[in-house]
Order: C-alpha cells, then structure tokens, then sequence
C-alpha cells in the first residue's frame, strides 16, 4: 500500500531550492477508501514523477504523531530529522497531515493563509497533492482557483456519494470547476456507454443545481496511456502557490 512509504522519504521538505511556483492538486478522499482509489493516487504521482514534476502528498487521512510526524510538527517549526536538503526526483514523500490540515482550515481566511504557508513548507517540490475528505478541504480551497479531483467507479457507482461531495465543495469552498474520474479497476468490465451516460447525468445535475461546471473522464485503472492524460489535466487545470516567508521568520 502506498501510504506505507516509510516517512524518512520526506526528509528535508523545509530546505531551499531555487524558487519555483508550488501546483497545488486537490484529490477528494472517498469514506472507506478502497485499494483501487489509492493505487490510482499513487500511479497519478508516479506520472508526475515521470512529467518531472516532483509530488508530495499531504495525506489529510492520516494522524501525525510523535512516531509518525508530519504537516503539524512542520507548522511548529521543527525539523524533519535528517537534514534540511530537498530531494527532488528521489521516491515519493508522504507526510501525514490530519491535524495540520485541520488547524490550517479552522484559522481566519483559512483558505488565503494556509496555501501560502504549505507553498512556504514545500517550495522545493513542483506539485502538492492534498488528499482529503471535502469537509478538511472546503475551507483551506475558499478563494482559491483550484480545481479538485473527484474519483467515483465505474458505470453509476458511487455517482451519488460523488455528488454531495461536490455539493459540500460548492456550497463550502465557491470553487467554480472540478474534475470527476470515472476509475475502472482491472478485470472489470464496464460498458463504456454506461459510464458515459452516469458521468452526464453527474455533470448536468452538478451544473443545473450547484453552478459547478465538471470536466469528466473515463479512466482505465491499469491503462498508463489514461492515467498519463488524468495527470496532464490536473496539472493544466492545477492553481499555483505564492511561498509565505520560511515559518522561523514569522516569529519575529
């Protein structure tokens, strides 16, 4: 499983590299997230890697703790152990973001304070990916020109969980667009008219009802030609991020 990755890959996500502007990639976390969810987050990152975009993941599902730090040790300032050298290109940093992630959204104008600081935390990599549950996101997106990835199943699966998470994004955050894959995991067969006509039906009610306009698409799960496009459109669409001054010269 991907979240698995030891979390000494992350080591250093504070140091200063030549500045570059952060893409900030909103991907929607489903309750219960299955196997096939996660190993299309991990592919998506494996094709940003390959795009030389280097990713890190916030990952706002997971809890840090004194064993497993993560973004709200990184808000209080202090070091991930190991150094403080970036390490763009090297395997795919993790950090556990629960709690960070949920300070970040419960302060005033969360949304214009918390990107710059996570631009700030993370300068040295190309693309942030901030995997959370709608509610953690909502505030932290407000104001923001992001376009947030929603993935559902094949055929009508999970098209009406998908639409009141797009419900909460658009009542909560204001955001205009968002993205809606389709993910037909390996071995299924799923006629493709199907899953066309259930992805017209989410983007016409999304419009009719919410004002939110939907770029959908069909993923193959295990097609890299598919899951290269997904992360072409999200880099396309993804909102850059101004760096907030380095935490430690906040405090003066």
């Amino acid at each position: 499983m991907w979240l698995d990755t030891p979390l000494h890959q992350a080591t250093g996500l504070q140091g200063f590299a030549p500045e570059q502007q952060l893409r900030l990639l909103p991907v929607v976390s489903q309750p219960g997230a299955g196997s096939v969810e996660l190993e299309m987050l991990w592919q998506l990152c494996s094709a940003l890697q390959r795009l030389s975009y280097t990713p890190v993941v916030l990952d706002g599902t997971a809890q840090e703790s004194e064993r497993a730090p993560g973004l709200l040790h990184l808000l209080d300032g202090l070091p991930w152990p190991g150094g403080q050298d970036a390490a763009p290109g090297a395997a795919l940093a993790v950090v556990p973001a629960a709690r960070g992630l949920a300070r970040l959204a419960r302060a005033p104008q969360a949304g214009q304070a918390a990107l710059p600081l996570i631009a700030g935390l993370f300068r040295s990599y190309a693309v942030a990916v901030l995997y959370a549950g709608p509610e953690l996101l909502a505030p932290l997106l407000r104001a923001s020109h992001s376009v947030p990835l929603v993935m559902t199943g094949p055929g009508a699966q999970g098209m009406v969980a998908s639409y009141r998470q797009l419900k909460h994004l658009a009542l909560h955050a204001g955001l205009p667009r968002c993205t809606v894959a389709s993910i037909r995991p390996p071995q299924v067969q799923t006629p493709g008219r199907q899953t066309a006509e259930a992805l017209d039906t989410l983007q016409r009610s999304a419009l009719s009802h919410l004002g939110l306009h939907l770029h959908t698409t069909a993923i193959a799960a295990g097609r890299a030609q598919d899951i290269q496009r997904l992360a072409l459109q999200l880099l396309e669409n993804a909102c850059t991020m101004d760096p907030a001054p380095p935490l430690s010269d906040q405090s003066h």
